[in-house]
């Protein structure tokens, strides 16, 4: 069984340096001036959906709260804090703090979207509550296990989407930005839809699906192509799928029928031929024909090539006969997107007196930048089990009655009406609580399951879910209002 302890099957020691220095130079100014213990609100979000796309589909949790369950700082890390210098030449942190440090335990709690959840701007993936200087301590991490691999979910959604039910697989190692890089894109592929990955490594820490065949250089280590696909058909005869076009591409299926052929007189059976070059509709087209007339026709004939969901979707308006699709560059690296821009921003603090929450957001002259505040959560409203609009409401304020849910008002638009007798669902849910884990992890497969169930409750398309109605509940959207005039008095 994989560990469940994922990072520390990567990277086997304390993560606390995973930050950024302002993080630890506000946590020991904190200290210093003894608000360290005043109890805040902060939320993990991004602004816009990747890819011009009209959902995001949540992940990286599961990192989130290994990361949390496994905090602490070592003596290691304290004696490198210990070397830091300002512009003075002078130690950054007194030593008294670098001991706090080493004696700190999380207390904080963390609600959050449960892995695989489609998610829209503005809503917190994360709500973290607690010490402030924990909660600051916690920003740089958190947003930087939440934003990669809730991109390549979203983009694995996406190429599964226009795959239209073909099986696809995630080849993207080779390309991706280093050994994490690998690993996070591959789970997030598999949760997003991807079917298996060709990360050997990533399919032994998480469970996941591997596959995989032979490169161009097995071919041309052969005096010929057919010598070559009848060697590896000899050695691995339960895991032929034959790569056809290192020279010729339709002479690559004549020979792959060849080898095929001999397979089935072993009792064994060619699962597919891999297109990796060249016209892909017109090459799968031929090669479907000559399969079929051979009496190939459940042979899979699979294409790889810097495949996105645009081409993939161009192909199939082709008519190309691909069953499977091999997604890598485009994919592992969100190649057209290498960022999600999530964001982390403070909604509430306690009084110094620790009586009263105070509201804080953040202003900016461009709308989007500015936040929501108070203790945030989701509700999600459905109609015959079919989503049919969020509303952000503050957990602070008194619970939102029947009435005001009926209409929600989107912030800079008109009010956008609810359908009468909705269910509604909070999709914040507690997965740690003063530090410890308050909910059964479930493992990579149960995931991959509730964000494919969750996609088919939104019934997504490529097009569409760009006007799905997110907005504020009303008496958070007063407040918001009230807050912005009074900072710009």
């Amino acid at each position: 069984m994989p560990s469940p302890n994922h990072l520390q099957q990567l990277y086997r020691h304390s993560l606390s340096l995973l930050t950024d220095l302002y993080q630890l130079t506000m946590a020991y100014s904190y200290w210093q001036a003894g608000l360290h213990q005043r109890q805040a609100v902060f939320h993990l979000f991004f602004r816009q959906a990747p890819f011009r796309s009209g959902f995001t589909l949540s992940a990286g949790l599961d990192s989130v709260i290994d990361y949390v369950q496994h905090f602490h700082f070592s003596a290691e890390d304290a004696a490198y804090l210990g070397t830091l210098t300002g512009n003075d030449g002078k130690p950054l942190f007194e030593k008294a703090f670098l001991n706090y440090l080493q004696d700190l335990k999380l207390t904080c709690d963390i609600a959050a979207m449960p892995e695989g959840s489609v998610v829209y701007p503005h809503e917190p993936l994360l709500r973290v509550s607690g010490d402030l200087l924990q909660c600051q301590l916690l920003e740089t991490a958190l947003l930087t296990l939440m934003n990669f691999p809730t991109l390549i979910a979203t983009k694995a959604a996406r190429v599964c989407l226009a795959a239209q039910g073909d099986a696809v697989l995630e080849f993207g190692l080779r390309r991706a930005q280093g050994i994490d890089g690998g690993v996070t894109a591959s789970r997030a592929a598999y949760i997003g839809g991807c079917a298996a990955t060709s990360n050997v490594l990533a399919g032994g820490i998480y469970g996941i699906p591997v596959r995989g065949t032979h490169a161009h250089s097995w071919v041309m280590s052969f005096d010929s192509e057919a010598e070559a696909f009848r060697t590896y058909a000899q050695a691995m005869p339960n895991n032929c799928v034959f790569l056809v076009d290192t020279y010729d591409t339709l002479m690559g299926v004549k020979n792959a029928i060849e080898a095929g052929l001999w397979l089935r007189e072993q009792g064994q059976k060619m699962v597919g031929i891999r297109l990796d070059s060249g016209d892909l509709a017109s090459l799968s087209q031929q090669a479907r024909k000559m399969l079929d007339d051979a009496g190939f026709t459940e042979t899979a004939i699979v294409a790889s090539n810097d495949l996105d969901e645009y081409r993939i979707q161009a192909l199939k308006k082709q008519g190309a006969q691909i069953g499977v699709w091999g997604v890598g560059t485009r994919l592992a690296t969100a190649y057209d997107q290498p960022a999600l821009g999530g964001v982390y921003k403070l909604g509430a603090i306690r009084d110094r007196d620790d009586h009263h929450w105070q509201y804080r957001l953040k202003l900016s002259n461009d709308a989007i930048k500015v936040s929501n505040p108070g203790l945030l959560q989701v509700r999600r409203f459905y109609q015959h089990q079919q989503p049919v609009g969020d509303m952000l409401w503050n957990q602070l304020a008194p619970t939102p009655s029947t009435e005001t849910q009926q209409v929600l008002l989107k912030t800079g638009a008109s009010p956008c009406a609810l359908p009468p007798h909705s269910s509604f669902e909070d999709m914040l849910k507690p997965m740690i609580w003063a530090g410890e884990v308050a909910y059964d992890k479930p493992d990579v497969h149960a995931i991959r399951d509730y964000a494919q169930q969750q996609l088919q409750r939104f019934n997504p398309t490529l097009e569409a879910m760009s006007d799905y109605p997110v907005a504020l509940e009303h008496g958070l959207y007063d407040l918001k209002q009230q807050l912005i005039a009074e900072h710009r008095a």
